[in-house]
């Protein structure tokens, strides 16, 4: 069994987390931006499908990202010195969760809903939660968001409507990332499309070492500034 949360934002301690399914540690509570931040700074996430009660997760092992151990395939970083595209943060918050949230493949539902998008909104406004944007043509094709704290940055979600899109995107913003003394990306996670970018999979006591020495960094809020236009013209 599992805690179910009241009010107040507490968790259990992460030791009591579920091994099956990987990482559940508790139920119920609500999506406010105090909750979500307390949730983050211990190490812990709300994933759950409309129609079900929050479920909050730490999962050991975890999948992350030392910025420095970013690997860019040769043929993806061609792509990246090529293609035409223009890079933005922070410009299309809304627009790339919403992106991250439509149907993929022979998929039907999603894990982002209503709800999830109005709490990560108020985030995004507060300064925590950030998108990282891909045009081509005008055209919003890729992106991803996620949540920063400290030098700790938690990435959420992806998508692409165009081929490679959410990769450019993804690759700038690590490199971005880095360049602002963020320590660690947190993926969640193992996925073989994360680990070709370098990311790998670690214990829960060793991300939890990492998030105690990043944390409490000097936050960096939002809206961030950076854009970027491979063909060199003014953006």
């Amino acid at each position: 069994m599992i805690p179910w949360l009241d009010h107040r934002h507490q968790f259990p301690p992460l030791e009591q987390a579920l091994p099956e399914p990987n990482g559940l540690l508790a139920a119920g509570g609500d999506l406010a931006p105090g909750r979500i931040l307390a949730a983050y700074r211990q190490g812990i996430f709300p994933w759950y499908m409309p129609g079900e009660p929050i479920l909050w997760w730490s999962p050991s092992p975890r999948m992350v990202l030392f910025p420095d151990d970013l690997h860019v395939h040769r043929s993806l970083d061609k792509v990246i010195r090529n293609r035409a595209y223009r890079i933005t943060f922070d410009s299309a918050f809304a627009e790339v969760m919403q992106g991250c949230a439509a149907p993929r493949g022979a998929e039907t539902g999603t894990w982002i809903s209503a709800d999830m998008l109005s709490a990560y909104l108020a985030l995004h406004e507060a300064g925590y939660a950030h998108s990282f944007e891909c045009w081509m043509d005008d055209e919003l094709v890729g992106g991803l968001y996620g949540m920063a704290i400290g030098k700790m940055f938690y990435g959420e979600s992806m998508f692409a409507k165009r081929a490679d899109a959410s990769k450019i995107a993804f690759v700038h913003a690590v490199r971005w990332l880095k360049e602002q003394g963020f320590g660690l990306i947190d993926c969640q996670m193992y996925t073989d499309h994360l680990a070709r970018f370098g990311a790998k999979e670690i214990e829960r006591k060793q991300f939890m070492r990492h998030l105690g020495q990043l944390i409490d960094q000097y936050d960096l809020l939002g809206p961030w500034s950076y854009r970027y236009d491979s063909t060199g013209e003014p953006s």
